[in-house]
């Protein structure tokens, strides 16, 4: 079972291309962003994911759209790559630490698409990159994806370790999630 996508979004406002690979392979994340490109990096390690993004947007405005178009793409993708979800765990979670933060993540690719996202953020930048907009990836990567996904930092007192752990949380749950563990949907209904 080949479980990649290939994708590009041309708008106004961003230009992204990317491919990805569920089962592992090299990254290379080019958005613009630093910090940005620091959590799509450690999104990709902990999820064991292969990808190779790059995105340009209007930056001289600000990074909202670059960020959710990344999100959205993402999204798209991870559906796409998932196909018919057969034999994939479906359910994970994961707490990760980092330093004085403590973040939780749980989901379920239900195909039912939700985001509960519950941190605030002490610090409004993380260099150039505003701290809210992590809640806009969250919402655009689960509702493009099909993910049910819940983000709580439990604790936490400087934004940048807050979101890095997020973005970890989420990585590490994905990797639990999608792994191949049978043969059938995993749903009482027969289909996700």
């Amino acid at each position: 079972m080949i479980r990649t996508a290939a994708m590009e979004r041309n708008t106004k406002e961003t230009r992204i291309s990317l491919t990805l690979s569920l089962d592992g392979g090299e990254t290379d994340i080019q958005t613009g962003i630093g910090f940005f490109d620091h959590m799509l990096n450690a999104f990709a390690f902990y999820g064991g994911l292969g990808l190779q993004l790059k995105a340009q947007g209007d930056l001289e405005v600000d990074g909202h759209h670059t960020v959710e178009d990344v999100g959205i793409c993402l999204g798209t993708a991870v559906k796409e790559a998932l196909g018919d979800r057969k034999g994939i765990r479906r359910f994970a979670s994961a707490y990760i630490p980092m330093d004085e933060a403590l973040c939780l993540a749980v989901l379920d690719f239900s195909n039912r698409p939700f985001l509960a996202f519950d941190a605030e953020m002490p610090q409004g930048m993380i260099g150039t990159y505003d701290a809210c907009l992590t809640e806009e990836f969250m919402r655009a990567f689960a509702v493009n994806s099909g993910l049910t996904l819940h983000l709580k930092a439990l604790s936490g007192k400087n934004a940048h370790h807050m979101t890095e752990a997020m973005f970890k949380a989420l990585g590490v749950a994905v990797r639990d999630a999608v792994q191949v563990v049978g043969t059938g949907v995993t749903s009482t209904k027969g289909v996700l």
